[in-house]
């Protein structure tokens, strides 16, 4: 049930917050906020309250700096690990310009467009991901290590899960800010843990990821550890993944459904597979965004590197669960948690409705393990691998004009900017890995 202007105010009162923070992300994904105290929630609620846009990476030039939030009323919770008395509350923001009309830059936005163009197909698009993360030990001087609390493995409990309490305290604060966590556990790594909340229409499911994301590096502090949703922390062991389900609805439908199907699957689910396959080489630049993710999409450590899908394989890209009815839908294996929620969803999205728009066939399903197939095999077979660094995405991102038009010139612009410098600086550093193996010589 959406929430109105007045019932906001009222909340406010009501769970005496003193202070609010009007949040938003930039375009590589940093959540950011503005904190205002709780005289200035009205005018906040009208989208009066400005901020300097210049100053945030990639927004706005100087000469036209002026920016505005504009709250999702829907989206104000408070911070429980907090003091109640002089409670502090959030509200995720929208960002317009002067002239009232929503920033080119702001990612929220971009992925309402999508949601706009799927309602217009009849559609709504329906997420639930499951973010990992590590959690690393802080030194004295409270700079965080990558040395693990704990020798834990998949599922593990206590005493080998020695982030247990952590991982409570994170699901907890969760769901007194409302999420309807699904499942909380060990991964495989050390260190490494997955909490998966339910899926909910996309844009809600990318403000929960968002909001995941703030929540669980806060009590992760107070247990004095850090949080990382850094991709691949630590050689040898597996990286953190964000597998993200999606499914369509009409008229309260699931659209990917078909009793009759030999897989239950309909036609729309088909083609909006055969979609995501083949922008696949672009989106992965916005859900694998930085240099490191590709130190997971390797193969040998259960991440997918091919383009492929299957009703049962999980060394596909696209893996159909089991699920029929009301749960039919399909998991994209390859993003991973360092991307930007609202993008990585805009483009997965507009990727499915080109397939059901333009009816494309995903091919035939991939039964056999691709991970043990030869090149030659996965070539006899037509299975592409997903590229191999962030340059490679980058220029496949350049080279799919679906996908740039999606992101909006502003967005694309300075995102492709930003990765470009990125690899430069990369490119250009003297590794530790270079000198234990050169500096003899």
């Amino acid at each position: 049930m959406s929430l109105t202007r007045q019932e906001v105010l009222k909340k406010a009162e009501e769970l005496n917050v003193k202070f609010i923070r009007l949040q938003f992300v930039d375009i590589l994904g940093t959540i950011k906020n503005v904190a205002i105290t709780v005289e200035q929630l009205p005018d906040a609620l009208d989208g009066k309250i400005m901020f300097d846009g210049s100053s945030i990476e990639g927004f706005t030039r100087i000469q036209e700096s002026d920016m505005y939030l504009k709250p999702d009323y829907d989206t104000f919770t408070i911070f429980p690990w907090r003091p109640r008395e002089g409670a502090v509350a959030r509200l995720m923001c929208d960002i317009y310009t002067p002239d009232g009309e929503p920033f080119a830059g702001c990612p929220r936005s971009t992925l309402k467009k999508v949601i706009d163009e799927a309602r217009e197909m009849g559609y709504e698009m329906f997420a639930g991901p499951e973010p990992e993360f590590f959690l690393f030990e802080r030194d004295e001087k409270g700079h965080p290590t990558t040395i693990t609390n704990d020798k834990g493995g998949y599922f593990d409990l206590s005493p080998l899960d020695m982030g247990e309490n952590a991982r409570r305290d994170i699901v907890l604060a969760l769901e007194q800010m409302g999420f309807d966590v699904e499942a909380s556990h060990h991964e495989v790594a050390p260190g490494q843990h997955e909490i998966d909340f339910k899926y909910t229409p996309v844009l809600r499911t990318a403000d929960n990821i968002t909001t995941f994301k703030f929540v669980t590096k806060a009590i992760a502090l107070n247990h004095n550890l850090h949080a990382t949703f850094m991709p691949k922390p630590i050689f040898g062991e597996n990286g953190s993944g964000m597998h993200v389900h999606q499914s369509l609805f009409k008229d309260g439908e699931n659209a990917f459904y078909e009793p009759d199907d030999e897989l239950g699957l309909s036609k729309i689910a088909y083609h909006y597979i055969g979609g995501v396959l083949k922008h696949a080489p672009a989106i992965t630049a916005i859900t694998n965004p930085t240099i490191n993710s590709y130190k997971r999409l390797v193969p040998g450590y259960e991440a997918p590197v091919y383009i492929s899908w299957s009703a049962q394989n999980r060394s596909a890209l696209i893996r159909v669960p089991s699920a029929r009815g009301n749960g039919t839908r399909i998991e994209l294996r390859n993003p991973d948690p360092s991307a930007n929620p609202y993008l990585a969803m805009a483009v997965m999205l507009k990727a499915g409705l080109d397939g059901i728009k333009n009816e494309i066939d995903p091919g035939e399903q991939t039964l056999d393990d691709i991970f043990s197939m030869s090149d030659e095999e996965r070539k006899a077979r037509g299975i592409e691998s997903l590229p191999g660094n962030i340059m490679e995405a980058v220029n496949n991102l350049k080279e799919d004009k679906l996908i740039k038009e999606t992101l909006g010139e502003h967005i694309f612009n300075h995102f492709v900017e930003a990765k470009e410098i990125e690899w430069a600086v990369y490119r250009t550093q003297v590794h530790q890995w270079e000198l234990e193996q050169y500096l003899s010589f």
